[in-house]
Order: structure tokens, then C-alpha cells, then sequence
């Protein structure tokens, strides 16, 4: 196993579960110091329990990413703990509501922006000026196939996840040459525990969206997402990297 990540201190927001859990153990067992970050500090301190008892260093913190106070909280922390702040997954989520755009609650439409959305543009508000003090850094903020492509009953999340890529890439070209990278990650639709309860009808219906003929799996998104984080993607910025099986070649 490679130690790509050794001396290094990286954050992960709803790192707790799914994609966030298999980005927060690679990066630990490549080597990271890891701030799991979550709403709940419960599960965030079960995945340091985690990495601990495997030989790495790992932080709990909990907040609420659509609060720019719990975000610099969380990078607060994270530069205490381990002295400096290199690595970001900007990754927490929520689906949000579902249905015709005119069924959507205001309400509802303002809370998966705060969280999918405004919540990177804190992450990289705070993170960045501590990744410059540190010579510089890589972050990579988790959009989705619906951050490229539409889809009608999704009207907030399609939303604030394409948000998420125009903000990727603006950001960026504005720290391209101060050494930092930001690139966004793209999944499609992904196999966790959150889909344990459909209807097998409606899972098999998903799985044919993929021409791969699968869901995707957290651990593969993870693969990704720690080659861009890493120097091995040294030139690599502003690009939409999608793990999807084939969903967006249609």
C-alpha cells in the first residue's frame, strides 16, 4: 500500500457514511492525518474508532456544513490538531425534495442549497487560507451526475450540484497558480446502505440506467477522489470527474 498521504492532514465532511467513510479510511490508510467530519458526532467518532484501531490518526468533529460557524470549526480543528490543513473532500449531502419543481417547498428548496451548496463555498472559503499558509493543498467537492446532466424531479438537487461544478472550476482557475487544485467528482448512482430498503423494482430500474450494467460502489468513488486529492494528479484542475458506469454517455 502505498503512503501517499503521509504527513498530511486532510478533512472530510459528512465523512461518517458512505463515499465520505471509504474517502476518510483510504485517505487514513495511505498515510493522512483525518478530521471526520459529520452532523453527528456519534457516527464521525465510530470511523475515527475505525482508523485508530487500524494504526492511523483521525479527529471527530461534529456540525452542520450549511453553517459557515461549524465549518470553520471543523478546519479550526483541524489545523489545531494536526498543525496544518493540506487535503478536502467537500462532500456532505442531502437528496432533498423530490417532485414536479412547483410541488417543492421554499423551505425545502432553501435547506439542499445551504447543505449541497453553500456549504462548499464555506468548505473552500476556510480551507483555502489554510492550504496556502500550508504551500498549498487540493480539494475536491462532490457533485454528481446530476451536476452535468438534468432531471425533472430533482429540480433543487440538479440545482446546487451543477452549482457545485461552476464553483469547482472557478475556484479552480482563481488558485491555479498559488498551488492549490479543486476538481469535483461526479457518481452516479451508488450502491450503500441507503438503498437497502427500495423496492427491488426500483433498484433494478437504477442499475439500468448504467450501461455498465451496476451500481457503482462508495470504495470506487474513493479510489478517485484520493488520485485527485494526491500529487499523482499533480495536473489536474477545474475537471468534472465522473464515476458513473456509463450513465452521462447516453
Amino acid at each position: 500500500m502505498t503512503k501517499r498521504f503521509q504527513g498530511k492532514t486532510a478533512l472530510v465532511t459528512g465523512g461518517a457514511s458512505g463515499i465520505g467513510k471509504a474517502v476518510a479510511v483510504a485517505l487514513a490508510t495511505e498515510g493522512a492525518n483525518v478530521v471526520v467530519n459529520d452532523l453527528h458526532l456519534e457516527p464521525a467518532q465510530a470511523v475515527v474508532e475505525e482508523i485508530v484501531a487500524a494504526g492511523a490518526n483521525a479527529l471527530a468533529v461534529a456540525g452542520n456544513v450549511g453553517d459557515p460557524a461549524d465549518v470553520k470549526a471543523a478546519v479550526d480543528a483541524a489545523v489545531h490538531h494536526f498543525g496544518a490543513l493540506h487535503c478536502a473532500f467537500n462532500n456532505a449531502g442531502i437528496s432533498g425534495p423530490l417532485g414536479p419543481l412547483t410541488d417543492i417547498t421554499i423551505e425545502g428548496y432553501h435547506q439542499l442549497m445551504d447543505v449541497n451548496l453553500h456549504s462548499v463555498f464555506y468548505g473552500m472559503f476556510y480551507e483555502i487560507p489554510e492550504m496556502l499558509k500550508a504551500g498549498g493543498g487540493s480539494i475536491v467537492n462532490n457533485s454528481s451526475i446530476l451536476g452535468v446532466v438534468g432531471e425533472a424531479t430533482a429540480v433543487p438537487y440538479t440545482t446546487a450540484k451543477h452549482g457545485v461544478t461552476g464553483m469547482t472550476r472557478a475556484a479552480a482557475l482563481g488558485y491555479a497558480n498559488q498551488g492549490i487544485r479543486v476538481n469535483s467528482v461526479h457518481p452516479g448512482y451508488i450502491d450503500t446502505p441507503l438503498l437497502a430498503g427500495i423496492p427491488r423494482e426500483m433498484y433494478d430500474g437504477l442499475v439500468a440506467l448504467h450501461p455498465l450494467g451496476r451500481l457503482g460502489t462508495a470504495e470506487e468513488v474513493a479510489q478517485y477522489v484520493l488520485f485527485l486529492l494526491s500529487d499523482d494528479a499533480s495536473f489536474v484542475t477545474g475537471s468534472q470527474a465522473l464515476v458513473d458506469g456509463g450513465y452521462t454517455t447516453r
